[in-house]
């Protein structure tokens, strides 16, 4: 019974997708800590914590970013044929998310403020660090989720 439940999970695209994407952003966050303010004041559990949170918001855009792609291709295998539409959709999907995330964050709900040491990017004042997280991570996850959906087909 066991095995028939990690085999269908396995199978899953979306569950891949929030696994393997929590994964990789979760070292990326702990990375990139100490580009926001208020580090000092945290112990290490809150930072954990703190980077676990995001690093789940992480794993949601990227399952979102996903369906995106699903809506385009019209297929939930879109990974198998890997066609440039959607996969360019999943990535755009992140980057709008993110980019939204981040304004939202740091200019609306103030919930968090860069360090003097994160790059902004001009006119928007988005951090660079987290724009270049959805560059980079992705196109890495997306792999690793196809190599798991090719490997049980």
């Amino acid at each position: 019974m066991g095995q028939l439940w990690i085999s269908r999970a396995v199978r899953n695209p979306e569950a891949n997708f929030l696994l393997i994407s929590f994964l990789f952003n979760f070292v990326w966050e702990m990375w990139q800590m100490p580009f926001y303010e208020g580090l000092k004041t945290l112990d290490y559990m809150s930072v954990v914590r703190t980077c676990t949170q995001a690093s789940i918001g992480d794993g949601v855009i990227s399952v979102l970013a996903y369906w995106s792609a699903v809506v385009i291709a019209r297929s939930r295998d879109w990974i198998h044929q890997m066609a440039v539409t959607p996969a360019l959709t999943y990535l755009a999907t992140g980057l709008v998310i993110t980019t939204f995330m981040e304004w939202l964050a740091t200019d609306v709900l103030d919930r968090w403020q860069y360090a003097p040491n994160m790059p902004e990017l001009p006119i928007l004042g988005t951090g660079l660090l987290p724009i270049l997280q959805w560059l980079i991570l992705p196109p890495l996850i997306l792999w690793f989720v196809r190599q798991l959906s090719v490997g049980t087909s």
